[in-house]
């Protein structure tokens, strides 16, 4: 049994194992999902999904620098999709965070439940003070779950990233640790 990292209502935030690879693979092979992602390619295969396991788990245990989990529904116990924090700046206390769903769970409110128990790994667990991510314009649903989460806009990077042949501008969002506790604070 895989131990999770952090749990909500609906969902599980879990280390991966091999046999996730073909859920995976289902949910990433989808142009929509992956069209506002860096580095996901398209059509997205199992042998990258395998690969992509066992470059997660080779990571060493010590001075992290990246961790990556399956997000598991928990009614269905299958992923739905991934969730990372890259860039762990352990001397600065903060990292980016970097997310996808299968795109038969948008608009259900799991990526917010996703976001939220990451934000409560990074801030309690590597006690950093700062989380970013990049959004890549036009991926406005991106752009809306950060601030739902509380993400404050902090700037735009213009045409920074190639992606299928067109310049896209980067937008970069971020909360504080303080910002993420007044959340989380009973009304």
């Amino acid at each position: 049994m895989v131990v999770p990292v952090t749990e909500g209502n609906r969902i599980v935030l879990r280390a991966l194992k091999k046999s996730d690879a073909k859920s995976i693979q289902e949910k990433l092979n989808d142009k929509e999902v992956s069209r506002y992602t860096r580095i996901i390619p398209y059509p997205y295969t199992l042998r990258h999904a395998q690969d992509f396991i066992k470059i997660v788990q080779q990571r060493p245990g010590s001075s992290r620098e990246e961790y990556s989990f399956g997000i598991e529904i928990k009614e269905t116990r299958k992923i739905i999709g991934i969730i990372s924090l890259t860039h762990i700046d352990y001397q600065n206390r903060n990292a980016e965070v970097g997310y996808w769903l299968g795109k038969k769970y948008w608009g259900k409110g799991l990526a917010k439940e996703t976001l939220f128990g990451i934000l409560s790994f990074g801030f309690d667990n590597l006690e950093l003070f700062r989380i970013y991510a990049n959004v890549m314009h036009p991926n406005i649903a991106s752009m809306k779950l950060l601030e739902k989460a509380g993400f404050k806009f902090e700037g735009r990077m213009r045409k920074s990233v190639l992606k299928d042949g067109e310049w896209l501008d980067e937008l970069r969002y971020s909360i504080l640790e303080e910002e993420y506790r007044r959340l989380c604070e009973p009304a």
